[in-house]
């Protein structure tokens, strides 16, 4: 508190806002429109576009004050600024990374429930096929693009469709091949789809942006000896596993009364927890099951949204991250979540941890944005090539509009992120150095004719539906 009282009786807001040392370098023109601005904190830098400031590379709150004082020193009007790049100490920028989406379930709005024979969503069984599922997962890739995702993690079945889609639509992503113990639109048996997820491997390992996954559903839905085969698999080749852990009651009471053993236990058993492994959900987390992932270095896909819409609890990431577990953001499928958006679940994120552990400290808007980009690319292991901006990573930005009604003030980037920001902000994305939209809209894909592609498909979808209209 003694930081606090060098301004007299200024309150703790007042004084962090007059601190002299935001204020030391002083700003300079470098050539042409780009501009020097920053001070003690950081090397932020101002692009004067004739239409709007840009200003690039603001790493947080507190420099934010000194930011805006060189922009007038300058001659600029702060008022004027158009866009914020956040980046900072090679770790944070907002190219966001959906780490766990089921991209080709189409959007039936059902809620999703604990059904012990994965009938939660039976009318994905009875009228999926290829040409749907390659469609909607066009116009999935169309809502992660508009809301700045540039990066996601699928699981779902015909996933040579959802690669070919992705592909053709220009996001980077890790498409797994769902293998799981019943028949399926895409498979009789596990045989079958381990063998598709081989095929899967095969013809897309290597492509730049189009990283295949070995993707046991869950540990409930496979038999030991399937989960093994699977990560055997993923060994061999070298790529990513992911599968559902700990996510419902009935599997911890299944795990519990068949082994004595929580579902992370028995993944550790089994030897399938690596640092290839991606367990989405997490909910039921015991001390040991957290100790677990952090000795294997096993990684979490974090689905708020859908955690809560369906009641089964809340992931205890507090614990996790404290032992320094890699977590990112996930949306789940749209039938489970409904959007894939994650500004929705950027602020659910501290909502519920806060609640969760009655401490309102922890979470920070700087923690979720991280969580939403370097730690999810950790996630996916490519913290090296992505998720922040240095040289040498790839391209992929997305660009957060200031000019709308919900984003002023912006005294903190972060904040405003988290708290404000929503898709609708979303002016510019870039994946690979190739912009997929500009001006809040798709630059190679035309939002209403997937949509009415999409439409003119669903007709069999809409009339298995029907039939479980009472899952809510």
């Amino acid at each position: 508190m003694e930081h606090f009282n060098r301004f007299g009786n200024m309150s703790p807001t007042q004084e962090y806002m007059h601190r002299p040392y935001l204020m030391d370098r002083a700003p300079f023109q470098i050539r042409g429109n780009l501009y020097f601005v920053g001070n003690l904190w950081c090397s932020s830098h101002l692009i004067d576009t004739g239409e709007g400031l840009i200003l690039l590379d603001t790493p947080c709150a507190g420099s934010m004050p000194g930011l805006i004082h060189n922009i007038w020193k300058l001659g600029f009007n702060p008022e004027d600024l158009k866009y914020i790049i956040v980046s900072h100490a090679h770790t944070d920028h907002y190219a966001c990374v959906n780490a766990l989406v089921h991209l080709s379930g189409a959007k039936t709005f059902l809620s999703a429930v604990d059904a012990k024979d994965m009938r939660e969503h039976p009318e994905r069984m009875e009228a999926m096929n290829r040409e749907l599922i390659g469609q909607s997962t066009r116009y999935g890739v169309c809502e992660l693009l508009l809301s700045g995702v540039t990066s996601v993690l699928d699981m779902y079945y015909f996933e040579d469709q959802v690669a070919a889609a992705c592909e053709e639509m220009g996001i980077r992503a890790y498409v797994g091949q769902t293998i799981i113990d019943m028949e399926t639109c895409d498979s009789k048996n596990t045989d079958q789809s381990l063998a598709m997820c081989e095929e899967l491997i095969r013809k897309w390992k290597g492509h730049e942006r189009i990283r295949p996954v070995v993707a046991p559903h869950a540990t409930n839905t496979n038999p030991p000896e399937v989960l093994k085969a699977a990560y055997e698999l993923a060994e061999r080749y070298d790529v990513p596993y992911t599968l559902h852990v700990s996510e419902m009651d009935y599997e911890l009471e299944m795990f519990r009364e068949k082994y004595d053993q929580t579902p992370a236990e028995f993944l550790y058993g089994l030897g399938v927890l690596g640092e290839r492994t991606i367990a989405a959900h997490c909910i039921h987390m015991t001390d040991r099951d957290v100790e677990i992932f952090r000795e294997t270095g096993a990684k979490i896909s974090h689905c708020i949204g859908s955690n809560t819409k369906s009641g089964k609890g809340v992931c205890p990431l507090r614990d996790l991250k404290a032992a320094g577990v890699a977590v990112g953001v996930g949306t789940d499928g749209p039938s489970s979540g409904n959007t894939l958006d994650l500004f929705h679940q950027f602020r659910m994120i501290p909502a519920f941890q806060r609640t969760r552990y009655h401490d309102r400290s922890i979470f920070t808007a700087r923690d979720v944005v991280a969580m939403g980009t370097i730690e999810g690319a950790r996630v996916l292991g490519a913290e090296k090539e992505t998720g922040s901006i240095e040289p040498g990573k790839r391209a992929d930005l997305t660009l957060i509009e200031t000019e709308s009604v919900n984003m002023f003030p912006v005294y903190d980037p972060y904040s405003a992120i988290v708290y404000s920001a929503d898709a609708s902000n979303v002016d510019s994305v870039w994946v690979d150095g190739r912009q997929l939209v500009k001006g809040h809209r798709l630059r190679f894909a035309d939002l209403s004719a997937e949509r009415k592609a999409l439409d003119g498909m669903m007709k069999e979808f809409r009339e298995q539906s029907v039939k479980y209209a009472d899952i809510r």
